[in-house]
């Protein structure tokens, strides 16, 4: 019976001594990281500031739209859905998305990403097609020319070395909101 006793502290000592460290060589390295591993900050015109990089849900039109999201853009809840390709429950939220898409932009062609989730469902991007899909909605909604939203879409291109190129839907409306 000693014998176990002795086993449950050793192995008890054990684990909260690698739980303290682990704990403690994340905290050094997010010392060393950007920002000090508190993630990067964009600040809009009105002072107001977002995390650069976790999807922001964007729905008037004046502004670019995010990619859906899963988990509703709540960023402590991330995380996708599980639902399959086959899935018909899956297919008629994507065609919902697709109708809602082609009403708000009519003349342009639906992007994938516009219509489905990221795997986070906190994607900040949206592929370049995406963006430009949207062009002509803003411009229309904000009384500018279609070239100059076009040029914001085109100064915000990321790029990304395995992928299509993305830009961050955030960094852009900020953007668009300092036009005027």
């Amino acid at each position: 019976m000693k014998k176990y006793i002795i086993q449950s502290i050793r192995l008890t000592g054990t684990i909260l001594i690698l739980c303290v460290l682990y704990v403690l060589l994340l905290l050094g390295l997010a010392q060393v990281a950007p920002n000090n591993g508190k993630g990067k900050r964009v600040t809009d015109k009105n002072g107001s500031s977002y995390f650069e990089n976790i999807g922001q849900k964007f729905d008037r039109n004046i502004y670019f739209q995010s990619r859906s999201s899963a988990v509703n853009y709540n960023a402590t809840g991330s995380g996708g859905s599980n639902k399959g390709p086959n899935d018909p429950e899956y297919l008629k939220m994507v065609q919902q998305y697709v109708i809602k898409f082609k009403t708000n932009n009519p003349k342009s062609i639906v992007s994938i990403d516009m219509v489905t989730a990221s795997g986070s469902g906190l994607d900040p991007h949206i592929s370049l097609n995406a963006a430009l899909s949207q062009v002509s909605r803003i411009a229309a909604a904000r009384g500018l020319e279609t070239v100059l939203v076009k040029n914001i879409v085109i100064s915000h291109l990321g790029k990304n070395p395995i992928g299509p190129e993305k830009v961050n839907v955030l960094k852009m409306n900020i953007a668009l909101d300092y036009l005027k």
